[in-house]
């Protein structure tokens, strides 16, 4: 487990910026009067995500491999972090949407009714269950993607 400590720590930060991103969201009007803007600005998080990541394998390298890494070390470090960012994130979803901005979902079943799509569609998509299973996905999926080309720029031999 020691092994992993640095991949634990950076899995939590990952956690607790995403649940601080969610405020910044929330301050900033996207999950209810500018909605319609929610599902082009979130995006914006994937370059904290990314930066994240690259603090992430810097300090794994520096810390733990005495600041020589080759690639698939940093590619499984990133692996690592995607996981336990993984197992978070039913967790992170559930925070989310019960303690900081529990009306989302009515407001966006609202706003995908209002642009054409039928409201069944629109609260299967647009609930707890869905959210925290697709964010386990997408965050293993998409961490190991950004894990590969992360671990590309920070080796150093």
């Amino acid at each position: 487990m020691k092994k992993f400590a640095i991949e634990i720590k950076w899995g939590i930060i990952f956690t607790i910026v995403s649940l601080v991103w969610m405020f910044i969201e929330k301050a900033l009007g996207w999950h209810d009067e500018k909605i319609a803007q929610h599902a082009i600005y979130t995006n914006i998080f994937g370059i904290v995500a990314v930066l994240l990541y690259v603090l992430a394998l810097l300090d794994k390298r520096k810390n733990f491999y005495k600041d020589q890494m080759n690639w698939s070390q940093g590619f499984v470090s990133g692996v690592i972090i995607s996981i336990v960012v993984a197992i978070l994130s039913p967790l992170a979803m559930f925070i989310t949407h019960e303690f900081i901005t529990p009306d989302y979902f009515d407001n966006a079943i609202t706003h995908s009714i209002e642009i054409g799509n039928k409201r069944e569609d629109a609260e299967a998509y647009f609930n707890l269950n869905s959210y925290m299973l697709q964010a386990f996905f997408f965050s293993l999926t998409v961490g190991i993607v950004t894990s590969a080309v992360v671990a590309l720029f920070v080796r150093k031999k």
